[in-house]
């Protein structure tokens, strides 16, 4: 019996040794992946990008995030429509997908619930794909998948390019390579400087990044400074350095060139300066003799429309921001910013072809004219000014409105605070007639009745080329040239 006892405690040791090593290394070998569609700019993504992220991926080495940003890269926002045809996903963001019948929509419930779902996942090494079925994570290419996702696996991430490359096996080996030094020394990649990775509320930084192909793979990881054989190729660090710079520059411009194009527009409504020659007519009437007057109430009710304009675009924005938590919204609201310009613009043109004063969304309605000019004639101090001027605001956003609420619509990708600078150089130029004609009233090089005469008579003339302008824009933004 003895001699038996000792010969099944000998197989269960031949098992444990032989076994053991097996496991251990097939359970290292096992992947989960996921499809996370995330959008910078998005308020609830703001908490669930991190989390994924910087503490997700760490705590699960061997996770793997196909992250889909839906609202900077165009191209990947149909893709959350198919997703919803396939999975009945939704489409709203935050949403992750592991596979059929297991994905967490919003931001509390994936903060809350991703780790269980992760733990109870036993159908390692495949990937959700657009088409409804699990696929081979490993025998896939993921060079062929749609959009431009970016890969995730714990201190790296892969960058698609959106191109379809031959050897996509590289690519696989870089995010699953346990040693990457060998798999850099076997190949040959291009260096190039990493760049920020943009999330909701803050940006990822990397140590180091190569280009395979178009593809950009960013790591960290303190103990292969020494070890990438790549070199210190300053040509390439130079060049890619130049191309992110001018890519950035080219945007900054682009965004400059639509704000200000939007802002000279709605500077030049003849509402704005309508409303500011009464006051200034109201204030001269009362006190002809103190011309200082002019100067003063003209800049406190310039001043009051820039700060109430400044409080109403932030608004604007951050409503918009509210709404474009419903995906299906945000993938049509440039598209129906575009629309909204040419419907603008064409209504401009309509007024400098056959002018009719209160022209629906051009010109303050004919019914309110009588209510804020008696707000403006009980203005005979500068403080009157300022405070009539906050409540005058209210009157003329339905003629101003049109342009402002295209430029909230641009900017609402942005966090809110950073939208602060763009609304600043919006609204500078906005009060900048404002600011010139009481200048050139109070120095005595016109009156406020000339100023009056010339914008009355010049007003089919604004029309025009506030319409052509909004309207260029409205089709540029339509088709997507910009």
């Amino acid at each position: 019996m003895n001699r038996i006892k000792l010969f099944f405690i000998f197989v269960l040791f031949c098992l444990f040794i032989f076994l053991q090593p097996q496991s251990i290394k097939a359970a290292e070998n096992d992947f989960i992946s996921a499809v996370y569609f995330t959008g910078v700019g998005c308020p609830h993504c703001a908490g669930t990008d991190p989390f994924i992220f910087e503490q997700l991926l760490k705590e699960y080495p061997h996770l793997i995030i196909f992250e889909y940003e839906v609202y900077q890269k165009k191209e990947n926002a149909p893709l959350l429509l198919e997703y919803n045809q396939n999975y009945k996903s939704g489409l709203s963001i935050p949403l992750i997908i592991f596979n059929k019948g297991n994905f967490i929509t919003g931001d509390k419930p994936i903060i809350g619930n991703s780790k269980k779902v992760i733990s109870e996942i036993t159908d390692f090494n495949t990937f959700p794909a657009i088409n409804g079925q699990d696929i081979n994570l490993k025998q896939s290419n993921i060079s062929s998948l749609p959009g431009k996702p970016s890969i995730w696996r714990n201190q790296r991430v892969l960058i698609s390019s959106g191109q379809m490359i031959e050897n996509h096996q590289i690519l696989k080996d870089l995010l699953f390579s346990d040693n990457l030094d060998e798999l850099f020394n076997q190949n040959s990649f291009k260096k190039v400087n990493p760049q920020p990775i943009p999330l909701s509320g803050k940006n990822i930084y990397f140590d180091y990044a190569i280009s395979f192909e178009g593809w950009i793979f960013q790591w960290n990881d303190n103990d292969l400074i020494d070890k990438t054989g790549l070199g210190n190729n300053t040509n390439n660090l130079i060049a890619n350095n130049s191309i992110a710079l001018n890519n950035q520059t080219d945007k900054l411009n682009l965004t400059i060139a639509k704000i200000s194009s939007l802002a000279v527009v709605d500077a030049i409504n003849p509402c704005a300066l309508a409303v500011l020659t009464l006051m200034l007519f109201a204030i001269i009437t009362y006190s002809p003799e103190k011309r200082k007057n002019i100067l003063l109430a003209g800049l406190a009710f310039s001043a009051s429309v820039f700060i109430m304009y400044l409080f109403y675009g932030l608004v604007i924005i951050r409503f918009l921001q509210l709404v474009q938590v419903l995906t299906g919204i945000r993938l049509w609201l440039y598209k129906i910013l575009g629309l909204a310009a040419i419907i603008l613009g064409i209504l401009n043109i309509k007024d400098f072809i056959h002018y009719k004063p209160g022209g629906f969304l051009t010109e303050m309605p004919l019914f309110l004219r009588p209510k804020v000019q008696n707000f403006l004639f009980k203005v005979t101090r500068p403080r009157g000014a300022f405070i009539i001027g906050a409540l005058v605001t209210l009157f003329l956003l339905p003629c101003t409105i049109g342009p402002y609420v295209i430029t909230g619509g641009i900017l609402s990708s942005l966090q809110l605070v950073k939208t602060i600078p763009w609304l600043l150089f919006y609204n500078l130029i906005f009060v900048m007639p404002m600011i010139f004609v009481t200048l050139i009233c109070y120095g005595g090089f016109t009156s406020v009745e000339k100023v009056s005469g010339w914008k009355d008579k010049n007003i089919k003339y604004l029309h025009l080329i506030t319409g052509s302008i909004i309207f260029a824009l409205g089709l540029a933004m339509f088709f997507g040239w910009i």
